[in-house]
């Protein structure tokens, strides 16, 4: 045996089992921390591969388990596997199943699974499917499920306001479907058919009136806010000599000015040239600083386009209202008054007042009553919400913020789920022929002269 052991090859085979057994037992050991701790780092400049703060934050604040169910045939599972199980890994209280509709069709029948593929998200007794396998559907039907009643988004109509069923460019069907994927119910309501604002509307919207609201009306929507209720004021400048005027509002502003905002009739011109990158004149200010409150606090990154805005003042809190700034025009930025704007806007530097402005304003009212207190938020235009200009940076994002924020769904506030981002190259017929010559020719033929060239001198 001693000299077995000796021998050179004892010895090899001895070390060489070693190494195997140590190999062997790293990739176990491993293998069983990616198991149990999935770690993975999305190097995508728009964060493609990882789920939006919105999805984390509900995901991880669940109080009960949560079943997300794929069914689909066996091929097609890969494909949604991806996304489902960063949910999974974001809480333990979420389980993915998938189901193959080939080979349990009887479970597919139970779950009342009617097209492949399909995601149903359930809760208890509770269950939505959600459209597609993308973030922003499944999400949704997170909130869906987890919800308890029915909340109205109301959409006032009857005095010129902003239609949420025009898709058109001047339209808010863009603001309805961001109200819709949080699990809102959205419908237009004729102010002008009422006398009272109707009692399950969760959140009434005032889109941009181009008419007078009557004395009547707006003192409605004030007794609405103050027992409780919670409006959305979008109110542009008075802007006149366009293809559609904008009456000054005197009684809404007269409601506005009891909880403490008020506003002048000017349009606030940025002339800090940011807008510039984005092809924007100064009559289209743009914002990257924000107070300190929960409807813009995820949007410190992030830039908002607020066309045609009117600057608005926050006065010392009285009686039982109190108003919080949400964001500002820059400094170097002018307020014009419109009855001085004649055909192309011209910024006087003596006369016109230099910001910033207040441009959005967030309230509340105190009732009296314990989690019932009125809300309202205030924008100096409703041009940001529709759908030419939603789309821009945050837009989308503080519009539903200020929904959720209203309805005292503050866990919903954050920043959704975003398309991929489109990264193609735009290049000119020129450039083209450029790239073919220097990739299809120049490139090899300069290959093929170095190859020469040390062949020959080697030679």
């Amino acid at each position: 045996m001693k000299e077995l052991f000796k021998q050179r090859q004892t010895q090899f085979a001895a070390y060489a089992t070693v190494y195997i057994a140590v190999v062997v037992a790293i990739l176990v050991l491993v293998n069983y921390i990616a198991n149990k701790a999935n770690v993975s780092y999305d190097s995508t400049t728009n964060k493609r591969y990882s789920l939006s703060e919105q999805t984390e934050k509900i995901v991880k604040n669940l109080k009960g388990d949560v079943t997300i169910s794929y069914y689909d045939k066996s091929r097609g599972f890969q494909a949604a596997r991806d996304l489902l199980s960063r949910y999974e890994n974001l809480s333990n209280k979420v389980k993915v199943k998938f189901v193959d509709v080939d080979k349990d069709p009887l479970t597919v029948r139970a779950a009342g699974v009617r097209t492949v593929p399909a995601t149903v998200v359930e809760s208890g007794l509770k269950r939505d499917e959600a459209k597609s396998v993308t973030e922003e559907e499944i999400t949704g039907a997170f909130i869906r499920v987890l919800k308890e009643g029915v909340r109205n988004v109301c959409f006032a109509t009857g005095l010129g306001e902003h239609s949420p069923d025009e898709t058109g460019s001047s339209g808010l069907s863009a603001g309805k479907e961001v109200a819709e994927k949080s699990n809102y119910k959205s419908r237009a309501i004729s102010l002008l058919e009422t006398s009272d604002i109707p009692a399950d509307c969760t959140v009434l919207v005032v889109g941009g009136p181009r008419r007078d609201y009557p004395e009547a009306l707006a003192n409605a929507i004030k007794i609405y806010v103050e027992k409780g209720g919670k409006a959305l004021f979008l109110v542009d400048p008075p802007l006149q000599g366009l293809s559609n005027d904008i009456a000054p509002n005197p009684e809404l502003w007269k409601v506005l000015n009891s909880w403490g905002v008020s506003s002048t009739d000017e349009l606030v011109l940025d002339t800090s040239g940011a807008g510039r990158f984005f092809r924007m004149g100064p009559e289209i200010p743009l914002v990257t600083a924000y107070d300190p409150h929960p409807i813009v606090r995820d949007l410190k990154e992030t830039a908002l386009a607020m066309p045609l805005a009117r600057p608005l003042e926050v006065k010392s809190p009285t009686g039982q209202a109190t108003v919080e700034k949400l964001f500002s025009s820059a400094a170097n930025a002018y307020a014009k008054n419109v009855n001085a704007i004649k055909g192309e806007v011209r910024i006087d530097q003596d006369k016109d007042k230099k910001g910033p402005f207040v441009l959005g304003v967030a309230g509340t009212f105190k009732t009296g009553k314990e989690n019932n207190n009125g809300r309202f938020v205030v924008i100096g235009t409703s041009t940001f919400a529709m759908n030419g200009y939603i789309n821009f940076g945050g837009n989308r994002d503080f519009f539903g913020n200020a929904l959720n924020w209203l309805a005292a769904d503050e866990d919903l506030i954050s920043i959704r789920p975003k398309d991929p981002e489109d990264r193609r190259i735009q290049v000119t017929r020129s450039q083209m022929n450029l790239l073919v010559w220097f990739t299809l020719i120049i490139l090899p033929l300069t290959v093929v002269a170095f190859g020469v060239s040390v062949w020959w001198k080697r030679r």
